[in-house]
């Protein structure tokens, strides 16, 4: 028997029909399938700190600060103070509640010329939620919430370069186990990998200028779940990119530019849909139970669950497959790819060391989570204390959690100028 093959390619969930004589496959892709990549934990990508939020969520490249745990570790082996204790907390979901937030706390101590250990504490809270069976139950109040603890050790590899590796603890318990009751606390581990560079202060024809240069791969560890025998999850391994310049006018002011890129190393969700085996009888591509028949070898061959793939790969993988799998797996193909990539760019004008003026922006592929925002911030110094602020401004139809949030950080140097690097 001769065999035809009838091919439509598959855009914007259009049906694929491949048939064999009077033997047809139809594949009918999911309508609704998501695009954007999902994860447990998210509360560790959100920026917990009011100086890398005014620049856009931005951090693995900017000058050493006292919260520079969050995005690379490495810095502080360059902080010209002996050591350090950052605070900070960002209201969460402002314009509808008043009791969700992210708090942090960090503390590092550079040990001598070459290295220094840190520490933080990340905390998100869901508020209180009462729980009532009916209009006369007094209820039971439940606080769900995250946190993840975490431990790091820098190393100056050379003059100018140094690296760091950070161990965390994350524990999310935000299912509730009077609602269901398989629910658990989800807890996992992971590791951060970090480099910093940081030149020396070279003349230009008008000023001065030092570069800078910081990537970081972050939570990288096991899936986990959330209850028992429930679906395993990823954790939001992540990897940045980030460079900058400092333009050094002269010993009162200067102007940092930054820019970074960030990508998930997590498995593209594929498009999945239903594949039916049937005799086309009516020889018009598409099943008709009321004309077309299945055999019992056809049905047994027929996947009409919806989770058939019918483009992408399979993201039920381990977590080390995932990170390698995720920079060539979406069904758009390359161009997919590099709209799963975020990026932001940010400024930060000093005055004296005493006060500075950051802007920043951020953006994100409408697909892929259309996170865009403008943010501005400011900070003070007194003394060996520093406090930070910043303001964010939606720039995406959908609204962001931090949208119109002020956040605030607080930092405490101790023995600042005992280490000369700049």
């Amino acid at each position: 028997m001769t065999m035809k093959n009838y091919v439509i390619t598959l855009i914007a969930f259009a049906t694929l029909n491949l048939t064999f004589g009077q033997e047809t496959v139809q594949i009918i892709p999911n309508e609704n399938d998501s695009r954007v990549i999902t994860t447990g934990l998210p509360f560790m990508l959100v920026a917990p700190d009011a100086r890398s939020a005014s620049m856009g969520d931005m951090g693995v490249a900017t000058s050493v600060d006292g919260f520079s745990q969050q995005y690379n570790p490495a810095k502080f082996a360059f902080s010209e103070a002996k050591s350090g204790l950052g605070v900070s907390f960002t209201p969460y979901l402002s314009r509808l509640v008043n009791d969700i937030s992210l708090s942090y706390a960090t503390y590092f101590n550079r040990l001598n010329e070459y290295s220094a250990v840190s520490a933080s504490v990340k905390y998100f809270s869901l508020g209180e939620i009462v729980l009532t069976q009916d209009a006369n139950d007094p209820g039971v109040a439940v606080k769900p919430n995250e946190y993840a603890i975490d431990v790091a050790y820098a190393l100056r590899l050379g003059e100018q370069f140094s690296m760091a590796i950070a161990l965390r603890y994350m524990r999310s318990a935000l299912r509730i186990d009077t609602v269901d009751p398989n629910a658990n606390a989800g807890s996992t581990f992971g590791a951060d990998i970090t480099g910093y560079y940081q030149s020396e202060e070279e003349a230009y024809n008008d000023f001065n200028g030092r570069w800078r240069l910081g990537f970081a791969i972050q939570n990288l560890g096991p899936k986990f779940t959330y209850d028992d025998g429930g679906e395993e999850v990823f954790q939001p391994t992540n990897l940045r990119l980030g460079a900058g310049f400092d333009f050094i006018f002269d010993e009162y002011n200067k102007l940092a530019l930054t820019a970074e890129v960030g990508k998930l190393l997590v498995p593209t969700p594929p498009i999945r849909g239903n594949r039916i085996v049937f005799t086309d009888v009516d020889g018009d591509g598409i099943y008709d139970p009321a004309i077309d028949t299945q055999t019992p070898e056809q049905e047994e061959a027929s996947i009409t669950d919806g989770s058939y793939i019918v483009d992408g790969k399979d993201n039920d993988v381990s977590f080390m497959k995932g990170v390698f799998q995720s920079f060539g797996d979406a069904p758009g193909g390359f161009s997919e790819e590099l709209r799963e990539f975020v990026w932001s760019i940010g400024a930060e004008y000093t005055y004296q060391d005493s006060f500075a003026f950051r802007a920043g922006y951020f953006n994100e592929a409408e697909d892929k989570g259309a996170r865009k925002f403008f943010a501005l911030g400011a900070g003070f110094k007194y003394t060996t204390i520093n406090i930070d602020l910043s303001y964010l401004f939606s720039a995406s139809q959908v609204q962001s959690p931090l949208e119109n949030t002020l956040r605030f950080s607080l930092t405490f140097n101790f023995g600042d100028g005992e280490y000369d690097e700049y």
